[in-house]
């Protein structure tokens, strides 16, 4: 596989290493908090294509794609953080930002003692699901054989 002299292997996009051999809107999809239609929307926002592979981009263009993931101008409902509960505002977070927040939103859901917030702290499905057969990880499931006893009673005898 011929490069150009510029080619990079690996581009660093919003705290994540990119595959420089992939398409742009595949490769964006690596990102935490970047799926398929938002990817689609950067590409659309910046004017780039689609499939031109990452480590062909200019320095120019991978700033353009990091301010473009910082503040997207996308419709509401393609954000990721909508009316967040501080601040009434909407907005996109990614990458370690988003983890921090998913951990926060936890910890608040536990501290008011909420329906959601006990399940999470017992490790029990939060949305429903049933628990019948699954979602048993970490306690002793089915039947316990007893010590054998028989050799034992064998003994007496």
């Amino acid at each position: 596989m011929e490069h150009n002299a510029d080619f990079k292997h690996i581009v660093r996009v919003a705290e994540t290493d990119l595959d420089g051999n992939k398409p742009l809107a595949r490769a964006l999809r690596k990102i935490k908090g970047i799926g398929y239609s938002f990817s689609n929307a950067i590409c659309g926002l910046t004017g780039l294509d689609r499939k031109k592979k990452v480590g062909d981009l200019s320095e120019k263009e991978i700033e353009l794609i990091s301010d473009t993931i910082k503040s997207p101008n996308v419709p509401e409902w393609m954000l990721n953080r909508r009316r967040d509960m501080e601040t009434n505002k909407s907005f996109h977070l990614v990458s370690s930002k988003l983890k921090f927040q998913k951990d926060v939103d936890i910890k608040n859901l536990k501290k008011i003692r909420c329906r959601r917030g006990i399940r999470h702290g017992q490790g029990l499905p939060v949305r429903g699901q049933r628990t019948k057969a699954h979602f048993r990880k970490g306690r002793a499931v089915g039947v316990v054989k007893r010590a054998q006893t028989a050799p034992a009673k064998a003994d007496k005898k």
